[in-house]
This record gives structure tokens, sequence and C-alpha cells, in this order.
């Protein structure tokens, strides 16, 4: 039912944003058009007119996370609307909370814009300014995850991303430019690309041109790299598949005009294994490309991410992508145990891995990437390394290195004989390191 808030307040909204870094833009979308219109944000679900749940679809733990977070909006709230991934599927939804005021899909703003307008009118004032110029940000000021494209083409067997969020959409270069200066202007000192295959970006539109500062920009991401590189921010590059045009931006990095990091989703290395993934840019070649790329800039870090246990696994193709990863030495991985995902073909693979199997395999393979990355920090410790600071008490801060990004990767601690600020850009003098972390004194 559509009602007003109580003359002389604005509506109030309680958001929760689950997901990836793809889906938390997502929310800052949604956020900055209800600002826009006068709502305003509120801290708790009690007390606020509506509540509005980005969920995540993409795993069952993911979804279990999602469902409880739609449940604890609805007892201290009740009136409550869902959004994102797990939207694009509603019946589980429906199936557990069906007095949900509505459910809409990823992406789908407008729909979600449409479900507040029906649960509480705004009450816009026209001549107050409520948005900055950058948007409403959930993340601190002063970096920001900046999206390129939407979807994706491929059609890897344990992922129903395209299914959720359809094939690769990617935005106009001069769109993407305009919002990093825009966030650069505000404070932002970092900018995380992403998509779902950032090194696919402009593939759907045949890499058109847009105009930027008096000159045409492609859709390409070269031409992105490059152009980001002159904002004066650090720019990191996640969700990038190893095609060879890649290349090219690598030698942006050892130029110094973006971040030397790259964030490859290798997933394997076993040949049987990718095969049965539909895994994308002839990943096979990667060790020699890898090595390439530190020809070409030696600095550079690689982050990745891994799969055991996927269906057909063999102790074969296990032992092949440990000595794989200790070919390549990457700087920073994540791994994950294989698990179903509802729709996904590689649910139906034969010879499914069992689950103690999978534990141990895990465990096998952090030791062997431990081990690996301690070696690959213990190199920095003497040299000296610009930081950004994240959190700072007195005169101890922590922050991250150019080959650190958010929330992922590993961090600097840093002692200071003088207070650093939040969102600073220090630089350290590293002295020691673990297996994940420097330790340094600022300089």
């Amino acid at each position: 039912m559509n009602r007003e808030a109580p003359a002389g307040e604005a509506p109030r909204i309680s958001f929760v944003s689950l997901g990836c870094p793809k889906a938390l833009v997502d929310s800052e979308r949604i956020l900055t058009h209800l600002r826009a219109e006068g709502y305003e944000l509120s801290r708790n679900h009690d007390g606020a007119d509506v509540v509005i749940v980005n969920t995540c679809g993409f795993l069952d733990s993911a979804k279990a996370e999602s469902l409880e977070a739609i449940g604890t909006a609805m007892k201290e709230n009740g009136k409550v609307i869902v959004t994102g991934c797990m939207g694009a599927e509603p019946e589980q939804i429906r199936d557990a909370f069906p007095n949900v005021l509505a459910i809409t899909g990823p992406q789908q703003y407008e729909s979600v814009l449409g479900a507040v307008h029906q649960a509480v009118q705004p009450a816009h004032d026209p001549f107050v300014d409520l948005v900055p110029p950058q948007g409403i940000k959930l993340t601190p000021r002063h970096y920001a995850y900046l999206k390129i494209s939407e979807g994706c083409n491929n059609r890897c067997s344990f992922c129903i991303i395209p299914k959720l969020r359809g094939d690769l959409v990617s935005r106009p270069a001069a769109d993407v430019l305009r919002e990093a200066e825009r966030l650069v202007k505000a404070g932002v000192k970092e900018l995380l690309v992403i998509s779902q295959d950032t090194s696919a970006y402009g593939v759907d539109v045949k890499y058109e041109t847009s105009r930027w500062r008096d000159r045409d920009v492609r859709a390409k991401f070269l031409d992105l790299a490059s152009e980001l590189g002159e904002l004066g921010a650090w720019v990191r590059m996640h969700y990038v598949y190893p095609y060879p045009h890649v290349d090219a931006v690598i030698e942006l990095m050892a130029e110094g005009k973006i971040l030397p990091y790259v964030d490859i989703p290798f997933q394997h290395a076993s040949p049987s294994v990718l095969k049965a993934m539909r895994r994308p840019a002839h990943q096979e070649k990667t060790a020699e490309r890898i090595h390439r790329w530190r020809e070409i800039c030696p600095d550079l870090a690689v982050r990745s991410t891994f799969i055991v246990g996927f269906p057909g696994e063999t102790e074969e193709d296990f032992e092949f992508l440990l000595d794989w990863l200790s070919e390549v030495k990457l700087d920073r991985v994540g791994c994950f145990k294989f698990e179903p995902v509802d729709g996904a073909p590689a649910n139906a693979l034969p010879d499914p891995v069992p689950d103690e199997v999978k534990e141990s395999r895990w465990h096998r393979f952090m030791q062997r990437q431990q081990a690996i990355s301690a070696k690959r920090l213990e190199k920095r410790v003497g040299r000296r390394i610009q930081v950004i600071v994240d959190e700072t008490n007195g005169l101890t801060a922590k922050g991250r290195s150019v080959w650190d990004a958010p929330e992922i990767d590993g961090s600097v601690h840093l002692a200071s004989r003088r207070p650093i600020r939040v969102g600073d850009i220090v630089t350290a003098r590293i002295e020691r390191a673990d297996a994940y972390d420097l330790y340094g004194q600022v300089v």
C-alpha cells in the first residue's frame, strides 16, 4: 500500500548489500537515486519505512546468507524489497517469505525504485542538492569500485552469472571516464575497475568510440586503461582474463600509468579440468604468458582464485595444479572447494570428488601457496614503497601496497613518527614480512 512519511519527515530506507563488488556498485546506484529523490538512509531496520536487501545468489552458502538477511529484515521491520542475483529466481524467496513487498532481479534499478515508491512516496525538495556529484558510495572515501560492463559472454560450466545478469553489455568509454573523473574530484585515490570479464570490455559494441575531453575514445580495454591512468589516481584491474591483447595493458603498468597488479580468475591449471570447466582464453598457455608479463613489468603482482575438488578432478590433475603454482609463483591466491550451484551444468558432471578429498586438497593447496607468497613478500623487505592508508590508530596504521586490493589481499602495517590520515598515500620502508603481510616505517 502506498503511503507518505509523516509531514516534515523524509522517508527512511534501510539497506543491506551482499555479494561481490559488482553488486556493491548496484547498491550504490540504487542509493544514489533514492537520495536524489529525497529518501534518507537508516542505520537500523527498526523505524525505517522500508528495507532493501540486495542479495547474492551464486552459491548455496550465499543464498543462505541472503535468506538470513531477508528474514532478519522481515522480523525487525516487515516491509522488505528484495533485489540482486537471487531475485532472478524469486520462487525460493517467495516460498520462505511470501509477504515481501517486491522481488526484482540484478541491475533492475527502475524496478527497485518503483517498488520503493509503491511502499512509501518520496519527499523531494528540488531546491536542495541532496546528492554529491560522485553519488552515494558504500566504500571508504579514498577508494571506489568502477564497473565498466554488465553480464558475461563466457559459459563456464560452474557458473550461472550469464543466466542471472545476461550477456556482456559494455558501458560507453566516455560514461565510464566521466564517472571516474567525478570520483577522483570527490577525493577518491584508488579506482578498482570491475566487471565479469574486464579484458572483454567493448567486444559487444565492436569497440565503438564515444566523445571524451574533445577526442574519441574506443570502448576497448587498452584505451580505457590508458585514459584512466591520466586521472591522477591509482587504477587497479580486476577480473581480467589472460587474452593476448592484455600484454599491451601490462606495458601501461610498466610505464607507471596504472598499478602493476592484475586479478585473473584462473580457477585451475590442469587442461582436462579447464576443459570440463569450459574456461576461455587458452589457459593452458598462461604460465608462458605470465613469464612474458613479468619480463615486461618486473614489479607485476598477479592474484587469482582457484577451485579444488571440481567434478572429475583426479589426483594427477591436482598435482599438476600444485606444480603449476610452484612454476608461476602467483603473488596472491584465493582457493575454494567446489560447491554446486543450482542450474550450473557442472552439477551433472560425473565423478564428484568426496568432501574429505576436497578438504584435504584445499589444505595442501593453501600450504603450497603460503610458502610461495612468503617468498614473494620477502623480496619486498628493504624496499621503499607507496602505501595507501585504510586505518589509523595514533602513530600506527594499516594500509595496502600497489600489490594489494582491499579486503581480498594482504596489508601493510605501519609505524609513523607523525600522525597520518586515512586515505593518505605515504612512502614506507619495509622492515619485515610474513606469509601474507608487510611491516614497515613511514619515511
